[in-house]
């Protein structure tokens, strides 16, 4: 036993609050961090997917043998000789049948996995993988998002709640509103494109499925793994200690994982898989395109009567998912008709996913740029309009708000950007050959917790060690984490270690949704705190120090029912030249009220990606599918553009204090809000630019010149 010194003779600063360097900083920038691809191993074999070349049908047959016969070749896994997985399974986020790899003949899109070659080197597998011959019997195909196509059906629910919410008499209230807006907005497929491909490692140790894996969430893939494989969940380890972005695309099991850990089961020995760029583009998810429908009435003050929002966007014949992009304007704005329709349409494309602000993204651009033109027919600043149509509670939970400075935003960001001198007509402002615009949009993204594990280890040298099987793609979630454990033990940040993402340390959320250094902290802090408690003056530690274990189960299950959510204001400044169609961004201002900020040094630079985010939707993104063959003519970086820092402007971030009555510490979520409203606010300086409406993005050049909507098919072209 050694006696405690653990207890400080007075508390240090506290550390919530204040700007720390990532505590994993130095790894990174000197090479010493190992993600995914970069672990080696004993006898290392490398696998290489093959994709599908058709968008729809079945493999006929697998020419197998002349591939095996090449060198360094060591097995080619197909839907023939693949093990066979669980038929039914039901994983983290629910049913899900894109897991079902190499177990059925069926072609469900182009860029499906039909095999795995496995090789002694990366190179050998590469060259087989490319050698192999695949024959197939194709089906006629569908890969376009159509308003009008009879398939479109209404789903129960989506991520965001329910299908459809229905309130008032949405008609009525248009007819005898003074201004009405009726609008079409369109969204591009999107893709996440992080800066670390996909990759896994996986090997048998002692009767134990040991993984290295890009995953969001250790915790959550290692167990739907081991049920993918018919496993006692203790037998699968899964550590993703480094993750180099992710933005929802890492969230869940992925071909490479499956078919890595496949591989390995049939070869007994250790096999890496890490994707291309290009394959990303096809295993990973991605955002499916929308068409969305907004109507909005409102009375000669501004006062919304009617708001109705529909969103079709489309899914995968595989697996349901939905871009709830009309749940948006559920908790921000209120009116007597309040309507909010999703539609989904299945087509033979892959299976969308959760990416950076699901729903919200594509959502808050339909929405908040039908307000700003609702402003410009009731003539009222977008400001006055958007105060006039605060709620006093949620729109149509009716539940309480857990807090809302929404206003307080836009009136900060109006101060700070300037907004105050702004001539409200368009296309007056000049700056030599360029028009000059400005715009503004709300934000808003729902806050929540997930229970969580954590432990905390009292050492007798006096430091401590905190283990949690958190994530941190890039935000600096190690770093946050450190500093609400060294606050709930007194101690200085620097006599705390972290530990995170291993899926033995217990049940953690996924660093997804803005809820990961919430659900974590929680639970890091519970058993700091508790920690704390036994650590009385003159207590002894034992050698292998003291350990405490807490869970949030309870406390999170007991969160009383409110609106929670975090909220923004975002201002952009636009320049068009009309003679090239050219548009720059020259400043962008986000003003937040998005929680208590841990760090904010790291939270800065969250909220200043996710508006970098939202810039690259407005003016760039955008990912194009060839009817004919199904699949991405601009699978690459290349051809899928996405900003770059030419193109990224001073960017100003700001935040009020909105602490969350219910956290322990106040903490609301960030991840996510930056992206929201962002694309708005550019698009509506595009407008004030030059007078012209963007309702489709993204605002290429060719529009800026045309000044005209990209055709949509069906019933909405008569609406543009």
């Amino acid at each position: 036993m050694t006696t405690a010194t653990n207890t400080p003779t007075s508390r240090p600063a506290p550390a919530v609050g204040a700007s720390h360097l990532r505590v994993e900083g130095r790894d990174k920038v000197t090479g010493a961090a190992r993600y995914a691809a970069d672990h080696p191993a004993d006898g290392l074999a490398h696998g290489w997917i093959v994709l599908s070349t058709v968008a729809r049908g079945r493999i006929r047959s697998v020419d197998d043998a002349p591939v095996l016969a090449l060198p360094g070749v060591l097995a080619v896994l197909h839907h023939g000789n693949a093990p066979r997985l669980k038929e039914d399974f039901v994983g983290t986020f629910g049913p899900d049948a894109t897991t079902r790899i190499l177990q059925h003949d069926r072609v469900p899109h182009m860029g499906w996995p039909v095999a795995c070659v496995v090789a002694e080197t990366h190179e050998q597998a590469r060259e087989a993988a490319e050698a192999l011959t695949v024959g197939y019997d194709t089906e006629p195909h569908d890969v376009r998002l159509r308003p009008d196509h009879p398939g479109s059906y209404p789903p129960e629910a989506t991520a965001m709640g329910p299908g459809s919410t229905d309130k008032g008499d949405v008609a009525a209230e248009l007819a005898a509103s003074d201004a009405v807006v009726d609008a079409w907005y369109t969204t591009p497929e999107e893709h996440h494109n992080p800066m670390e491909p996909h990759a896994a490692m996986a090997r048998w140790d002692d009767g134990r499925l040991e993984v290295v894996d890009s995953t969001q969430g250790a915790y959550a893939t290692a167990r739907d793994l081991a049920q993918l494989l018919g496993l006692d969940p203790d037998a699968v380890r899964l550590r993703s200690e480094h993750v180099g972005g992710g933005f929802g695309s890492k969230a869940q099991a992925r071909p490479h994982v499956v078919l890595a850990a496949m591989a390995a089961t049939v070869l007994g020995r250790p096999v890496r898989i890490a994707l291309t760029r290009q394959q990303m583009f096809s295993l990973i998810g991605h955002r499916s395109a929308t068409v969305q429908h907004v109507r909005l009435g409102a009375g000669p003050d501004g006062r919304l009567r009617a708001l109705e929002h529909t969103a079709l966007s489309a899914t995968s014949t595989v697996r349901e998912f939905v871009e709830p992009s009309a749940a948006y304007g559920r908790s921000m704005y209120d009116a007597s008709g309040h309507r909010t329709v999703h539609r989904v349409l299945p087509l033979d494309v892959p299976t969308p996913t959760y990416m950076r602000a699901p729903g919200e993204a594509p959502g808050s651009f339909a929405l908040e740029c039908a307000l700003d033109e609702l402003a410009e027919r009731c003539g009222l600043d977008p400001l006055v309009l958007r105060a006039r149509n605060e709620p006093a509670a949620g729109p149509v939970s009716g539940l309480p708000f857990a807090g809302r400075r929404l206003t307080d935003c836009f009136t900060e960001g109006a101060r700070r950007f300037g907004w105050a001198g702004r001539d409200p007509r368009p296309g007056v402002r000049r700056d030599g050959r360029w028009l000059v615009g400005t715009g503004t949009a709300a934000s808003s993204f729902f806050t929540g917790a997930f229970p969580a594990t954590a432990t905390a280890t009292a050492h007798p040298d006096g430091t401590f060690t905190v283990r949690i099987a958190a994530a941190d793609i890039g935000t600096g979630a190690r770093t946050a984490l450190t500093q609400l454990a060294a606050d709930a033990l007194e101690v200085a940040p620097d006599r705390v270690r972290v530990l995170i993402a291993d899926s033995d340390f217990g049940d953690a959320w996924v660093a997804g949704g803005s809820m990961g250094t919430r659900s974590w902290g929680w639970a890091v802090r519970l058993a700091a705190a508790d920690l704390r408690e036994r650590l009385t003056p003159g207590a002894d530690i034992p050698a292998g120090g003291l350990t405490v274990r807490a869970s949030t189960e309870e406390a999170v299950r007991a969160l009383a029912a409110y609106e929670r959510h975090a909220y923004g204001a975002q201002f952009a400044e636009v320049a068009v030249d009309p003679g090239t169609g050219e548009v720059r961004v020259r400043r962008m201002l986000g003003v937040f009220a998005a929680g208590r900020i841990v760090n904010p040094l790291t939270a800065r630079n969250q909220l200043t990606g996710g508006m970098v985010w939202g810039l690259s939707m407005a003016l760039h993104e955008e990912a194009v599918r060839d009817t004919a063959s199904g699949g991405l003519v601009n699978a690459d970086l290349a051809g899928y553009h996405v900003a770059a820092h030419a193109d990224v402007p001073a960017i100003e971030v700001h935040w009020l204090d909105d602490p969350d009555p219910d956290d322990p510490v106040g903490i609301k979520g960030i991840g996510e809000i930056g992206t929201v409203g962002s694309a708005a606010a550019v698009a509506n300086a595009v407008w004030h630019a030059t007078g012209v409406r963007h309702r489709d993005l993204p605002i290429r050049p060719d529009r800026v010149l045309t000044g005209a909507a990209a055709p949509v098919e069906g019933d909405c072209a008569g609406h543009r």
